[in-house]
């Protein structure tokens, strides 16, 4: 494969493999899984679709019209602060509506990370760029293990493609890649064991 296709495939496969693609994904799964009351599933969709999935990416599409982000990869770092913000307020909203409506404690506990790891990533992103594509993987992945055991390792080649794709870009580097992976899977898998194991007592 010679440089162009590469750099093309890598292009591909970050932009298809965003975070909020797996937002979706994981709790559509979620729904099917984990809830019996078909309510219940409409909601978990629902809630994931606007406020994990739409949401963020026409926020993002909006800050790019506006030159708010320079460009797709949001390679500035300085300028993830702002997207990062209104992401927790979106996520916060998504919280409440699981939380009233008294969704699968799972859902809820993965949909949490959301919140504390965006913060987390917001005060690493002060000093260094570490990856959000990464994290956006890794994340689903250590949920989708948590929950249904090492089935969950289906996901492991989409994480290694997506960290392959943002180090081909040249968005990040090996170690922001592996940072963003490790941090996330071990933060998500302990936040959902926690929580969990709290709640179901």
């Amino acid at each position: 494969m010679n440089l162009f296709s590469s750099h093309k495939l890598a292009r591909i496969i970050s932009t298809v493999f965003v975070p909020p693609s797996f937002t979706i994904i994981i709790f559509t799964i979620f729904a099917y899984t984990l809830e019996s009351e078909p309510i219940k599933q409409v909601l978990t969709i629902l809630t994931a679709l606007v406020f994990g999935f739409v949401s963020p990416i026409v926020l993002f599409l909006i800050l790019r019209k506006k030159g708010k982000l320079a460009d797709q990869d949001a390679s500035i770092k300085e300028e993830r602060t702002i997207p990062f913000l209104i992401a927790i307020i979106f996520y916060l909203i998504g919280l409440w509506v699981m939380i009233k409506f008294e969704l699968n404690i799972i859902s809820i506990a993965f949909w949490f990370c959301y919140i504390s790891n965006t913060i987390i990533t917001i005060f690493i992103n002060k000093f260094w760029k570490i990856s959000a594509h990464a994290m956006g993987v890794a994340g689903p992945f250590s949920a989708m293990v948590f929950v249904f055991g090492w089935v969950g390792i289906i996901l492991l080649p989409v994480v290694i493609l997506v960290g392959w794709a943002r180090i081909e870009l040249k968005c990040h580097t090996i170690t922001q890649v592996l940072a963003g992976i490790l941090l996330a899977s071990f933060s998500v898998y302990i936040q959902m064991s926690l929580i969990v194991k709290y709640f179901s007592r």
